[in-house]
């Protein structure tokens, strides 16, 4: 029986088709990685904060309305806690998909694909949730009748 010897994982002989073309991304991986750990820490508060409020005070989750809402975000303070809770849950979320289709996907014609879809996505939907937090009208009107949300004075 011959004695088969495994080269070490950092003996720097990758095979070439598993190279990838460019060169190094400088210190980006560095902050990307950093980002993770300080968003994910930042995002538990902002999460368990968000828990807290809307199923610990009050009625909980009974009271989860339209008006629960529209009460919520007439203050500025719960509006800028949703905005930050909406932008590092998007880029954490982002961060950690391109990361893994930098890990899986073997072309870089795929990779780039995959990326552009990714960014697209996470690019519509923190625009059209930071538009929702500040343009929403706690008291809307439809055809000259306000709408029943238990916020609004009566007309």
């Amino acid at each position: 029986m011959t004695a088969t010897q495994i080269q070490s994982p950092r003996s720097g002989k990758i095979d070439p088709k598993y190279r990838r073309a460019g060169s190094s991304k400088g210190n980006f991986e560095m902050f990307a990685w950093l980002f993770m750990r300080l968003s994910g820490v930042v995002l538990v508060v902002l999460i368990f904060g968000h828990l807290f409020v809307n199923l610990m005070v009050g009625e909980g989750i009974h009271a989860i309305d339209f008006g629960f809402v529209a009460g919520k975000w007439a203050d500025p303070f719960w509006q800028v806690w949703d905005l930050a809770m909406l932008w590092l849950a998007m880029l954490h979320g982002t961060n950690g998909v391109r990361t893994i289709i930098n890990d899986y996907a073997e072309r870089d014609s795929t990779r780039l694909w995959l990326k552009v879809v990714l960014f697209a996505a996470a690019t519509v939907i923190v625009v059209l949730g930071t538009l929702v937090i500040f343009t929403f009208d706690p008291c809307p009107v439809v055809n000259g009748a306000q709408l029943p949300g238990g916020f609004c004075p009566a007309l």
